[in-house]
């Protein structure tokens, strides 16, 4: 049986959120996709695809607080992110 769209865009999604480049970028990004993309529709995964565009250091700073997060991802995507309470270390 061939995979729906919706099942390549999540695995697409997930390679990316967990190879990022850097130990800590793939603990936070990584971490927030399994922890949060079964309950997303289309628009959060579309918001998603864009977020993981952009650069490591970018996304980190804005789930940290240290830089002001872009008007087109401050929502409620941010705010989980910028919670932390989905990254479990090993």
């Amino acid at each position: 049986m061939e995979p729906t769209t919706t099942e390549v865009r999540l695995r697409r999604m997930k390679f990316r959120a967990w190879h990022r480049g850097t130990r800590e970028a793939d603990y936070m990004i990584g971490g927030f996709f399994d922890h949060n993309h079964a309950g997303w529709g289309e628009a959060e995964m579309a918001l998603f695809e864009l977020l993981i565009d952009e650069d490591d250091v970018e996304i980190m700073a804005w789930a940290l607080g240290t830089e002001p997060v872009p008007v087109r991802y401050a929502g409620a995507m941010m705010t989980a992110m910028q919670k932390l309470d989905y990254v479990d270390i090993p």
